[in-house]
């Protein structure tokens, strides 16, 4: 690494929040050369806990994000929050609303907020997220929130970025049901409905434990548990800490954690050289080979799978 690597690499260490601003803006932004810092940030990471909070826009994820972040903090831990916003079609950058309603918690120098673009990630978590993540990892924070876009039924990849993850919900809407359709059942370990004090939240609690009802259980099972939340008042917050709680001595008894990890650790590693695998092989000439043959598949004198696998013929052909 450069000098300036080098310095800013050891000021992360030492939990400098400028340095690891800096840091993540430059995770955010590299393309090709970033994997000789993020190797260098990796070797630091493991320590933090990383919960993910998802669920549909509205529901009130950057409130319960919100608090808590001062419950973790409180207990005198520091907090990583990732909050992912959609990207503006204007600038491509972050929108930034979720930073906007964390004002109360961003001065305390314990607590460390990143508003981060969607760029078109269709799984409510940026691409870049995991590893700012990371950078937050190294630099010491125990606990990293991470708060998705709010797309709905297409945010399941935070499973794959959290070790315990919340799926928020409101009464209104019908969420239940289409939490099942969506597969927010399958991921989530913690159900928050939000807003507990609108007509309905009784029946739409359970109407969720009824689902989960129908889930097998046993002795290593974790049981998904349903609480009721008024976050913009506080309620309910610390009994939702506590069932995270609860939920992290589980799958450390169960060696779970440990299994979520290596997983999350594979498919990062298959998500890599998939990307490794795209930058490699398009490139202009290739592109140019697609473009060139594209009208014999539109006078359907060739097929797209016998393109694709010229394509691929050509390029392993190369590669050997």
């Amino acid at each position: 690494m450069k000098d300036d690597d080098n310095a800013t690499m050891h000021a992360v260490l030492k939990g400098d929040r400028r340095a690891v601003a800096r840091l993540i803006t430059r995770v955010e932004n590299t393309a090709r050369d970033g994997d000789e810092t993020l190797r260098a940030v990796f070797k630091h990471t493991g320590k933090a806990y990383r919960i993910g909070i998802t669920g549909p826009p509205g529901a009130g994820k950057s409130t319960i994000t919100n608090k808590l972040a001062a419950v973790f903090r409180a207990r005198g831990g520091s907090v990583g929050i990732i909050a992912v916003d959609p990207t503006s079609p204007f600038t491509g950058g972050a929108l930034l609303g979720d930073r906007v309603r964390m004002a109360d918690v961003e001065l305390d120098d314990g607590i460390f907020i990143r508003s981060m673009a969607s760029r078109g990630s269709s799984g409510g978590l940026s691409r870049k997220a995991a590893e700012a993540a990371d950078v937050l990892d190294a630099a010491g924070f125990e606990t990293i929130l991470f708060e998705t876009v709010g797309v709905g039924q297409s945010e399941l990849d935070i499973a794959g970025a959290a070790d315990t993850t919340v799926v928020v919900l409101v009464p209104e809407s019908g969420d239940a049901i289409q939490a099942m359709k969506a597969g927010l059942m399958e991921i989530a370990d913690l159900f928050v409905l939000n807003k507990g004090d609108r007509p309905g939240a009784d029946h739409a609690v359970m109407s969720i434990k009824m689902i989960l009802g129908f889930r097998p259980h046993n002795d290593t099972t974790w049981m998904t548990g349903v609480l009721k939340t008024q976050a913009n008042d506080g309620k309910g917050i610390d009994e939702l800490a506590a069932a995270i709680d609860r939920h992290r001595e589980f799958l450390v008894q169960t060696e779970s954690l440990a299994q979520r990890r290596q997983a999350r650790l594979r498919g990062r590693i298959r998500a890599i050289v998939e990307a490794k695998l795209d930058t490699h092989f398009w490139t202009p000439e290739r592109s140019q080979e697609l473009d060139e043959v594209l009208s014999r598949v539109v006078s359907r004198e060739k097929t797209p799978y016998d393109v694709a696998d010229d394509l691929l013929a050509h390029f392993a052909g190369r590669t050997t």
